[in-house]
Parts: structure tokens; C-alpha cells; sequence
């Protein structure tokens, strides 16, 4: 007796139909067409015949008899792919569930399971076969305020304003001149890259650093033409030596603050550091795109640096900065990826030693510089729709999670708000007070006009 299994469902389509036409027209015996065009003889026979509930002439139809119609099929397809889209995608389980429940509803004859009240797995295997454009997905977790923050009213309103900014009656602002800052974080425990091991083995080990790393903030800042500014370097610790200086990127600032986080006083050392390297003037503004953190908005002191030097700081809506942020888009994903394996390198080079504070400017210092490119910077703006200007770079289906809740935000709202702040900045009333940044931040568009014609 053989071993060997049974291979059902091998033939194609196109040459069931080459099959059929040979002997339908009598060029080929069922038998040579059969063996011929690779094709089950039996099933030949059910083709001819006509006989099949599913597979009508040279369709194909894959393991367990369909239970739900192809209409019906077709509409759970968008059902899923439109549930996908609004970051509320169904598992496996919940599409036999309600495969059944569309069965049911329908007083469809079915196979499902009554039981259990879903469809089989086989089914579920077959659906998948005759819908190829699904595909089981691991998904990024995606916060709400995120997903709901994100929507078009809010966006509209963003690129409005912005393109109003570089372009107006007495001013235009060059991409050479449109820059982005950012913050992110440096750890000193890096994250294991795939390696090779035994097949079969049930668990693949890596050293790294520690259990818990300490982090370092790395602010860095682009322009939408390429230009890099040099990053500011935020320690976790009170006192700086220079020791942790070396080996970073050339230029780099340094700072020293006791959780490691950007604050007002650090923000204002490094506007002077992005003013003394990209020279503005009244005459000859700058645009600063940067988040609406509290040290950036809620803050006089960078106001008033700002004011005297001729940079105009806008901020992105909140929670739309993975959307509207060139760095976020383009650059800290690359930063990140060869940051980690520099620290991968050199724990690989140096056994035995944890990463610490001391060698953090070094690794940043190379993986800087394979990421600093022009292509890098220039991608993160164009895909952004910043540069060139285009608010519909965003295709629709971005702005699907802002429609399963009722968060949205007033466009009238929003318009006025926006038209109080242009009318401040034209009129030469360029110093927005606290109190009126506290109510803008309510509003759709978080916005900080710091410059004035």
C-alpha cells in the first residue's frame, strides 16, 4: 500500500477550460486531454456534465462545499477590509462566527457548527484561498486619541494654515528654509536582531545590555531641503563630564536634567543652538515645525528668542505627529534601526560589558551618520505632504478610524480659531498670552505663530 497522499485541487483554471474545449470540440479523447492539461478525470466528467452546485465550468472550487453565497462572501470580504481600516479588525474566529450568524440570518442550508455557532476551519481555510487580497496581519497597537485625532476637518484646517505661512502677500518661505524638530530616545539596552540557530529549537537566546535600559533623549532637527541641524543630547543625571561627549555627532550639544526629558530651560539652549546654526533674521524668517509639548507652547522665554531672531514655530495638531512629522515618518525608524545595531556590534566586540551612559554619543555618532542623508530627510517632507505642499497625500482610508467615534472636531471651531490667530499675526499682535494658548489647544489646530511680517 502507498504512502503517498492524495493531492487534491492541483489543476488551474485556465487549464480545466483548455481541457474542456479539446473535448467538447472532440480534438482530444477525455483521457489524452486529461492527461494532456494535468487535470483530474473525474472532475473533467462533473465539468462536462454540469453537475457541479460550485464549480461551473472551469471555475475552481477549494475543499469544503461553499456555505454562503459569492454575493454574500463578497460583502463580508469589505465588511472585514472596512473594519481594517477603522483599526477595529476581526480575528479568524470572529469571521466564522459571523459567517454563521450571516447563515443563520439568511435560513441558509450550512454545514457550521451549531455548537459552537461558527463556521469550520476548513471553510475559513477555503475563504481565504477564494479571497487573496486578505491575509492574516499582526497589527501596531494604535492609541485612540491617536486614531480619532487623526481625521480630515483637523488636517484641512493644519495644511490651511501652513500653507498661508510659507506663502503669503509679502513673504515666501523656501524649502531650504522649513525646518522640523524632534525628540526621541536612546536606550542602552538594544534589541535582539534575528539570528541563525538549529531548526526546531524551542528558544534562541541573546545577550544584551540589561533588563531595563535608562533612556537619553536625542532632539534632532532637518529642513525640508536636506540641511541637518547638529542633535542636542538630553542625560539622565545632574552634573555633565565630558567623558559622555565623546564620539558624538559633530557639533552636538549637550545637556544634563534629572529625568532625562526635555523642559523649558533645555528647549530655549537649544533654539539659541538651531538660531546660531541656521541664521535667521526678521528679514529672512525661518519656519520651525515642532509638537505641541508643553516646554515648546508654554513657553515664554523660547517666545521671545524666537520673536528677536525671526523664526516662526507652528505646531502639529495634537496626536497627529506620526502622520504629519517628517522625522517620524522618514528618519527615526532608519536612526533607530542602525542605532541598534551599532549597540549590537559592540557588545558582540566587547563581552562581558553592559552599554551605560558613556557610550551612547559614540553609538548615536555612527549611526547618525549612515541615516543623515539628504534622500532621508527630503522623503520624511514629501510624504508628509509638506514639501511640496499637498494635503491629499493622505489617501482616505487613514482617516477611517476618526469615524467610529463622535470626537469630532467642530470645523467652525476650528476656522475661527485660526482666523483670531492670522489676524494676530498680520496686525503685528505676534505675542499669543497663556491664557489664549491654554483655549488653542482645545481647538482643532494647535497653533503657535511666533513671528510677524
Amino acid at each position: 500500500m502507498s504512502n503517498k497522499k492524495k493531492q487534491y485541487g492541483k489543476w488551474t483554471s485556465e487549464n480545466m477550460e483548455k481541457a474542456l474545449k479539446a473535448v467538447r470540440n472532440g480534438e482530444l479523447s477525455l483521457r489524452s486531454a486529461c492527461s494532456a492539461y494535468s487535470v483530474p478525470k473525474t472532475t473533467v466528467k462533473r465539468h462536462l456534465a454540469g453537475i457541479n452546485k460550485f464549480a461551473v465550468e472551469a471555475t475552481k472550487h477549494f475543499g469544503h462545499p461553499v456555505d454562503l453565497s459569492a454575493e454574500m462572501e463578497e460583502q463580508l470580504v469589505q465588511h472585514v477590509l472596512k473594519l481594517e481600516e477603522m483599526m477595529f479588525g476581526i480575528s479568524a474566529v470572529e469571521v466564522r462566527k459571523l459567517a454563521y450568524q450571516l447563515a443563520e440570518a439568511n435560513a441558509m442550508t450550512h454545514s457550521f457548527n451549531k455548537n459552537k455557532k461558527e463556521a469550520g476551519k476548513k471553510w475559513f481555510y477555503a475563504f481565504m484561498r477564494r479571497h487573496p487580497e486578505l491575509s492574516l496581519r499582526q497589527p501596531e497597537a494604535t492609541s485612540m486619541a491617536r486614531a480619532t485625532a487623526f481625521n480630515k476637518e483637523r488636517v484641512g484646517a493644519f495644511f490651511d494654515l501652513y500653507e498661508r505661512t510659507i506663502k503669503s502677500d509679502t513673504t515666501t518661505i523656501p524649502p531650504a528654509r522649513i525646518f522640523n524638530m524632534d525628540e526621541t530616545g536612546l536606550q542602552t539596552v538594544q534589541k535582539p536582531q534575528k539570528i541563525l540557530a538549529k531548526k526546531g529549537k524551542h528558544q534562541v537566546g541573546g545577550i544584551v545590555s540589561a533588563e531595563r535600559g535608562e533612556t537619553t533623549t536625542c532632539v534632532c532637527c532637518v529642513s525640508a531641503a536636506g540641511q541637518y541641524v547638529p542633535p542636542l543630547l538630553i542625560f539622565r543625571r545632574k552634573r555633565m563630564v565630558d567623558n559622555l561627549k565623546d564620539g558624538a555627532p559633530a557639533g552636538t550639544i549637550f545637556a544634563c536634567q534629572e529625568s532625562g526629558w526635555m523642559n523649558c530651560e533645555i528647549f530655549c539652549k537649544w533654539l539659541k543652538h538651531f538660531i546660531d546654526t541656521v541664521h535667521p533674521s526678521p528679514e529672512n524668517k525661518v519656519l520651525l515645525l515642532l509638537d505641541g509639548h508643553a516646554s515648546h507652547t508654554k513657553n515664554l522665554e523660547a517666545i521671545n528668542i524666537a520673536r528677536a531672531a525671526g523664526v516662526i514655530m507652528l505646531s502639529f495638531p495634537p496626536h497627529c505627529s506620526h502622520r504629519l512629522q517628517p522625522l517620524d515618518v522618514s528618519f527615526y525608524g532608519p536612526l533607530s534601526t542602525a542605532y541598534n545595531q551599532v549597540m549590537d556590534s559592540w557588545m558582540r566586540a566587547n563581552p562581558g560589558r553592559a552599554v551605560t551612559q558613556y557610550q551612547i554619543s559614540r553609538m548615536l555618532g555612527e549611526a547618525y551618520g549612515r541615516v543623515a542623508t539628504v534622500g532621508n530627510a527630503t522623503s520624511g517632507f514629501l510624504n508628509t505632504g509638506l514639501w511640496p505642499p499637498n494635503r491629499h497625500i493622505f489617501p482616505d482610508y487613514m482617516f477611517s478610524p476618526s469615524t467610529v467615534t463622535d470626537k469630532a472636531t467642530s470645523t467652525e471651531t476650528a476656522t475661527a480659531a485660526e482666523q483670531e490667530s492670522l489676524s494676530r499675526y498680520h496686525t503685528n499682535e505676534f505675542l499669543i498670552h497663556f491664557s489664549c494658548l491654554c483655549l488653542l489647544l482645545n481647538f482643532t489646530c494647535c497653533i503657535f505663530l511666533l513671528c510677524c511680517h
